[in-house]
């Protein structure tokens, strides 16, 4: 998964007809993930949120080793504590712009995908990866928290009791385990990983906008909700669409596609 000749940013954002692609640009480390970084993923997510014509966004790392490493500790590590760490960390809202994205964002996942590289792939809403993969969570071996989110999005993934032992664990899942226990949808050959996430991100672009963007909002808003509320939401979105078709069919066609050019 290469870069862009002469691409020095550390992430770099590119479209393909209706596909965004979002790629992790340090592979020298694994693509580590840095303030620079996290500043310039920020701006390619806004980008992507913001573009009309993006319908999907594929996210990958670029280079051999892996997705992403985690959080770079050389840079992280330099902060006067761990307190000042988390807020350098925090300081743009990077995972809550990920809950908001309204398309289907897809990941694409090979070699480590650890610490902060997993707690992004779980923001995603699917995940492939591909044979080579190996996910682990390490924070609490390093007496840390997973504060990037990795607390609340894996649970909601693999359920909790995966979660917690993963989390606890700080143990390393490989790729077979990692698709038996829903944590990525599909394994695939490292040749193919690209071009299988392309073909279902260009399949995902061809659906309605508006129906994928009511389907995130009843699926990631209703676990925080009780199942009657969570109903409740399914039902007024769905009356939505149907009263948008039902808006559609009895629209009469325009008058320029009616009217005959010309004089008898």
């Amino acid at each position: 998964m290469p870069a862009p000749p002469g691409c020095h940013s550390t992430v770099f954002l590119s479209k393909r007809d209706s596909v965004a692609e979002i790629a992790l640009n340090r592979p020298e480390v694994i693509n580590a993930f840095n303030v620079r970084m996290r500043d310039e993923l920020f701006q390619a997510m806004e980008a992507v949120r913001d573009d009309p014509g993006v319908r999907t966004a594929i996210l990958r790392g670029v280079g051999g080793r892996g997705f992403c490493a985690g959080a770079d500790l050389t840079e992280f590590g330099t902060a006067p504590s761990q307190a000042v760490a988390r807020d350098v960390r925090w300081a743009r809202d990077l995972w809550g712009l990920f809950a908001s994205i309204e398309k289907p964002v897809v990941a694409a996942l090979h070699g480590h995908v650890i610490g902060s590289g997993l707690e992004m792939a779980a923001l995603c809403d699917i995940r492939l990866a591909s044979e080579d993969a190996v996910f682990s969570m390490p924070e609490t071996s390093l007496a840390m928290l997973p504060a990037a989110g990795g607390t609340q999005t894996l649970s909601r993934v693999v359920g909790r009791g995966r979660a917690m032992e993963v989390l606890m664990s700080g143990r390393t899942v490989g790729a077979a385990e990692a698709r038996r226990m829903g944590l990525v949808s599909a394994v695939v050959a490292p040749d193919r990983l690209l071009q299988e996430t392309r073909r279902l991100a260009l399949e995902l672009a061809l659906l309605d906008a508006e129906a994928v963007s009511a389907l995130k909002k009843t699926v990631r808003h209703g676990t925080e909700l009780t199942l009657q509320q969570g109903l409740a939401m399914e039902r007024r979105l769905a009356a939505r669409l149907e009263e948008r078709a039902a808006g559609e069919r009895e629209t009469p066609p325009s008058r320029s596609s009616s009217v005959r050019g010309g004089r008898d």
